[in-house]
């Protein structure tokens, strides 16, 4: 194979190998939130998706319309937490597909173009 081959498939397996990391990093993201008081704890997935909630005993003495605004700010955290975490991982994927600088005008950005 020519030089020029052996850097193209070189390339190729490197933004491979970032997108499996990405998918990887993506699967990993967990946004946690735990109310200043401890009564409740709310985890979610990289889309936000509620994957685990306890509540402490002391939620039994609160009216349900109070718990219930708790959790919902409390998922509100957990996903903004998530969000951040999540890009990172699609700023690492971005960063794997900037070309090096070489004075091209094509953009490497995943998802759009820098204007």
């Amino acid at each position: 194979m020519s030089a020029e081959m052996d850097a193209l498939v070189a390339k190729a397996t490197d933004k491979l190998e970032a997108l499996e990391a990405a998918l990887y990093g993506l699967q990993q993201v967990r946004g946690r939130y735990t109310a200043e008081d401890g009564s409740v704890t709310v985890e979610v997935d990289s889309s936000g998706a509620l994957v685990g909630l306890e509540l402490a005993e002391t939620v039994t003495s609160r009216p349900p319309a109070e718990v219930s605004q708790l959790i919902i700010w409390a998922c509100q955290q957990a996903a903004q937490d998530a969000g951040a975490q999540r890009s990172e991982v699609v700023g690492k994927l971005n960063s794997a597909f900037v070309p090096p600088e070489s004075g091209t005008t094509e953009s490497g950005s995943v998802g759009g173009r820098a204007e």
